[in-house]
């Protein structure tokens, strides 16, 4: 039984990392239709997060706002027969973006911008009475990261930039405990969460030609802190109520480093080529250590390994300009997964992806454009047992995820 209730720590914030499955990549919409690339071209506001040398490029003020509609798909078969499946309930999330950037002044090296964006926030829900319901349940993230940002033209082809991260995070998780009350009920158990962490990024703007943008930038670990979550318990045999208490508990979460080198050709008037590779220092998360404020039988500090491993994803895409108001989008990417063999559960039941995107933009007006979006994730079927827990199962997942963008220049 003590060990059932461990887990609970540890799924907890592994879902902070990668939401469900995957880490979110939806900062900027034109980006995302091209496979999520954008290192290198500064398209609109929303490079104060892919390249903040990048605002240099912003002739104008601009304010950016988005928001997708991700729908996360999951299935469960009981390995190794097969013959136990279920479907994880359908849900649907609206990470969001806000941006406002551009120059200070007239004539002046250096621009400003302020990023608001959801990088991470999904969830999973299995449902109360599946076979994995004493791992867990289901689980709801939502996290926000505040970004201010400065950019400083050193020469004409070379700008470099800088921003602050402020994150912070809400996360909930519910699982049944194996314990029997009076009323023939199983125990349950939620945890809820609050993290905050701080961290920076840098990025350097090159146009060594006039056909050619190159783009280097790093995004800093941030170390997400729980001062003070809460572990609450219902439906628990009167006998075992002195091990189950309400309680707090504090805990640490590296989310990695990110370095991403771009490259942008315009290959004629109309078409343009980009391509990014995004190096992930998931390595970092080697383990997750839990404190407890109040220890109990069941409940005692610990130390989960985790032993992720740095992956590197590769994107790239294409952007049709067919008309001075309208262009169109196409794009692709591979998405390695962290998560290492024998670290595989159902709260993150993760694979590596191959994502298909595409999208257009139109301009309503002079000043105001509309981008529309689709993304459909394909994700390997992954079949593993969880070194810390012995269960196995084969997991199938896929994402569908539209989303819709408004930018507004201030000519």
């Amino acid at each position: 039984m003590k060990k059932h209730f461990l887990l609970i720590g540890s799924l907890l914030l592994t879902s902070m990392v990668y939401g469900a499955g995957f880490q979110l990549n939806l900062q900027g919409m034109r980006q995302l239709a091209m496979g999520g690339s954008g290192t290198a071209i500064p398209w609109d506001a929303s490079t104060v997060f892919y390249n903040p040398g990048g605002l240099s490029a912003l002739e104008n003020v601009q304010i950016y706002g988005s928001v997708n509609a991700l729908m996360p798909r999951a299935r469960f078969a009981q390995a190794p027969t097969g013959t136990y499946t279920v479907d994880a309930n359908s849900k649907t999330y609206t990470p969001f973006n806000l941006y406002v950037a551009g120059p200070l002044g007239y004539k002046t090296p250096w621009s400003f911008g302020v990023g608001v964006y959801t990088p991470f926030g999904t969830g999973i829900d299995w449902g109360k009475d599946w076979v994995g319901r004493f791992i867990i349940q289901d689980i709801s993230l939502q996290t926000i990261f505040i970004q201010p940002t400065v950019s400083y033209q050193i020469a004409e082809n070379i700008s470099l930039g800088a921003g602050f991260v402020y994150a912070t995070g809400n996360v909930e998780l519910n699982k049944a405990i194996p314990t029997i009350n009076s009323a023939g009920g199983e125990g349950q158990a939620r945890l809820t969460g609050r993290a905050n962490g701080v961290g920076f990024n840098v990025g350097l703007h090159l146009t060594p030609s006039e056909d050619v943008v190159i783009g280097f930038t790093y995004r800093s670990q941030v170390n997400m802190k729980v001062k003070r979550g809460y572990a609450e318990f219902s439906n628990i045999p009167s006998t075992l109520s002195s091990s189950f208490v309400n309680t707090a508990f504090k805990s640490e979460l590296p989310l990695p480093q990110v370095a991403s080198v771009g490259i942008g050709v315009h290959v004629s008037e109309k078409v343009t080529l980009q391509f990014d590779a995004n190096y992930t220092g998931w390595a970092s998360y080697d383990s997750l250590i839990f404190d407890f404020e109040n220890n109990t039988s069941a409940l005692s500090d610990s130390r989960s390994p985790r032993r992720y491993k740095s992956t590197v994803a590769l994107r790239g895409g294409m952007h049709y300009q067919h008309s001075d108001r309208f262009a169109l989008m196409v794009g692709t990417a591979y998405d390695p997964s962290p998560v290492r063999d024998g670290f595989v559960n159902p709260d993150l039941p993760d694979s590596k992806r191959i994502l298909a995107t595409g999208g257009l933009s139109f301009k309503l007006w002079e000043r105001l454009t509309a981008i529309g979006v689709f993304e459909y994730v394909f994700a390997d079927v992954r079949t593993g047992t969880s070194n810390e827990n012995g269960f196995t199962g084969k997991y199938q997942s896929r994402v569908v995820n539209p989303g819709i963008a408004i930018t507004y220049d201030f000519k």
